[in-house]
């Protein structure tokens, strides 16, 4: 349901409003308190009466002038401009005042069987002018303050967003680049099979149609639990274990307490990907490949090793895969995430993906 508009500006006004009301319960205070010790009366009527008056067509009068004046905000950037803006309403205020209020007081003071009695009019109109220029003065000076201070809230909150839907731009364009990416290799990996053995090559084209309909499953997604990424991992792994049956031995390593963690969608698979094209493509031998899932400290630690691969080779510049992998991290954790390409002593290559847990 949209606000109502008087409350909506009320809102917006929310800490003008409540300086407004506690500035004249201020004055309402001094007024009787100077009253009672000078008059030696207790008609405290009387400064209420004044006070009351003179906070109640102020008070109209300003939000006259808040309600017309929204259009200067604009204008908050040249604060000169602004308050000249601003000040072309003092003379609304010179002559509505001392009708209006003293008006007021001379009615009620009527009602009672009193006179109220001030200065001659004249001396009456410049001395309550005077007063009101430096009431008006002060209190702009505050809303300018206030509006400012808010306006500088509102840019930031518009620049986060701004950087939020380019952030979101940014992963959905990683995440559809990298799905073709994916599904070329993978049929290529079919079609060189497809000829020499076609009973292999239709059950690598059933396991990549589980593979895809689990990326499918997951939409727009830049992360998902750990499951279902390990699904997405496995159902890749066995697509390429087909073709490289008697060159590949994968062994899988996994903390099942992680299961429910969310990782970046596709982020095994791409270090998967660099063993396979690299090192199991080039060798005749056999290739062990672990995948292991871990958590150590408040990292979660996803890592692909194999016992032949050279680091030249996985780390060479140009791949897709690991580029796409490494801005994805980038966009998503900044600099709680990384990823790792390291040499191990034995032989072969660790890659290695610490995430935020």
């Amino acid at each position: 349901m949209a606000d109502h508009p008087r409350m909506s500006f009320l809102r917006r006004n929310a800490v003008f409003v409540s300086a407004w009301i506690l500035f004249w319960i201020l004055m309402v205070l001094v007024a009787v308190q100077d009253f009672v010790r000078n008059e030696h009366s207790h008609a405290i009527w009387k400064p209420l009466l004044w006070e009351g008056s003179s906070a109640l067509v102020v008070s109209a009068l300003a939000l006259v002038q808040l309600r017309w004046s929204q259009r200067d905000d604009g204008l908050l950037g040249l604060p000169s401009r602004w308050f000249a803006h601003q000040a072309r309403w003092l003379p609304m205020y010179w002559i509505a005042f001392v009708p209006l209020a003293f008006g007021l007081r001379h009615a009620v003071y009527a009602a009672v069987g009193e006179t109220y009695r001030h200065d001659t009019v004249p001396q009456l109109f410049l001395y309550e002018s005077m007063k009101i220029t430096i009431f008006f003065g002060l209190f702009m000076a505050i809303r300018f303050g206030v509006k400012s201070y808010r306006a500088l809230l509102e840019e930031r909150l518009r620049a986060e967003r701004a950087n939020a839907l380019l952030h979101q731009a940014r992963l959905q364009q990683l995440g559809q680049q990298m799905q073709p990416h994916f599904l070329f290799n993978a049929l290529n990996t079919v079609s060189a099979l497809i000829y020499t053995d076609p009973a292999r090559a239709d059950a690598m084209l059933m396991q990549l149609a589980d593979v895809l309909r689990e990326t499918l499953a997951l939409g727009e997604r830049h992360a998902a639990p750990l499951g279902t990424e390990l699904r997405l991992a496995r159902g890749y792994a066995d697509v390429m274990a087909e073709r490289y049956a008697d060159r590949v031995a994968i062994a899988w390593q996994v903390d099942d307490t992680l299961l429910d963690r969310e990782v970046p969608v596709m982020s095994l698979q791409p270090l998967l990907e660099n063993v396979f094209k690299h090192t199991v493509e080039r060798r005749r031998g056999v290739t062990r490949i672990g995948v292991s899932v871990c958590r150590e400290g408040d990292e979660l630690v996803l890592g692909v090793e194999d016992d032949a691969g050279r680091l030249a080779a996985l780390a060479r510049p140009g791949g897709i895969g690991l580029a796409n992998l490494r801005a994805r991290l980038a966009a998503l954790y900044g600099d709680a995430a990384r990823l790792d390409l390291t040499a191990r002593p034995e032989g072969g290559v660790r890659a290695v993906v610490r995430l935020p847990c």
